[in-house]
């Protein structure tokens, strides 16, 4: 069992660090919101520290799974950041959904201070961390991924390193630009079933068993044509992904219509003030279109 700091209390990283907690690791916490990480050590036993730095202090590994690119500066970088914490040999797992960019910049940072960092976005939304089911996609040297692997098992259903440092993040990419799609794409064939007349449970029993299938649509059907929007990723943050998308593919080159036309719908939703909604909600967009 290793002694572990975790950074970040949010939808997922309540439940991830409880997680760890489960397996015997030995957890410290940080969150802003100091309340939230007592309350999280309240719950599972563990502790909680008033900075990064303090939580992660004689930590074999610290995660993190914070909001965006200036959230993970924010809690690696400065006195009180993580990194200042950190023993040398030690290791910074990070679970937050950011740029390459900025991936790139702090594993850098923690190579000048001889901590091994590995990349590593997750997918599985709420449900998933709450379950210990998510998919990890990683990034990182392979010796310090397979020291990472065993402990990021805690709450993954598959965990797999795709490349160098950034490899993960660009996965995750690859992840929110076809979820984007396939939300559409959904959001658009129950829309035209209920002007059918279609029996939408009845009609998704039918179609989920073939080629039209996906996860989105055994999981989301149902709660779309109630109406309710509250299950999943909200469109304020999948907004943030799909830009992080949208700006890494005017660097390499790749072509993502789809992507951008989809970015701008959820732009509609928010517009709608389903900015917290989850991802599902491009279905409200088209009933309130009529």
């Amino acid at each position: 069992m290793a002694k572990l700091a975790f950074l970040g209390l949010g939808v997922m990283g309540f439940p991830m660090a409880g997680h760890l907690a489960a397996k015997g690791h030995a957890v410290t916490v940080y969150n802003r919101t100091a309340s939230k990480a007592a309350s999280w050590a309240e719950k599972h036993g563990g502790q909680a520290a008033a900075t990064p730095a303090e939580a992660a202090r004689r930590a074999e590994f610290v995660m993190a799974c914070v909001g965006n690119d200036d959230d993970l500066r924010s809690v690696c970088l400065g006195p009180d950041g993580a990194f200042a914490g950190m023993d040398k040999g030690s290791v910074f797992v990070d679970h937050t959904t950011v740029s390459a960019a900025v991936t790139r910049e702090l594993a850098a940072a923690a190579a000048e201070a001889g901590i091994g960092y590995v990349d590593a976005p997750v997918s599985g939304g709420q449900a998933g961390a709450e379950n210990g089911v998510l998919s990890v996609m990683c990034g990182g040297e392979q010796a310090t991924y397979d020291r990472a692997e065993p402990v990021i098992a805690a709450y993954s259903r598959i965990c797999r390193r795709l490349g160098e440092t950034g490899a993960g993040q660009l996965a995750k990419m690859v992840n929110q630009i076809c979820i984007a799609g396939l939300v559409q794409g959904l959001s658009e064939g129950l829309h035209f079933a209920e002007k059918a007349g279609l029996n939408i449970e009845e009609l998704v029993e039918v179609i989920s068993q073939g080629a039209a299938g996906s996860w989105q649509m055994v999981n989301r059907h149902k709660t779309m044509k109630d109406g309710k929007f509250d299950y999943g990723f909200a469109v304020d943050w999948m907004r943030k992904d799909l830009g992080i998308c949208l700006a890494t593919a005017e660097d390499n080159g790749a072509s993502l219509p789809v992507t951008a036309l989809v970015d701008q719908f959820y732009k509609d939703v928010q517009k709608m003030g389903g900015g917290r909604w989850d991802t599902s909600s491009l279905f409200a967009r088209l009933r309130k279109l009529g």
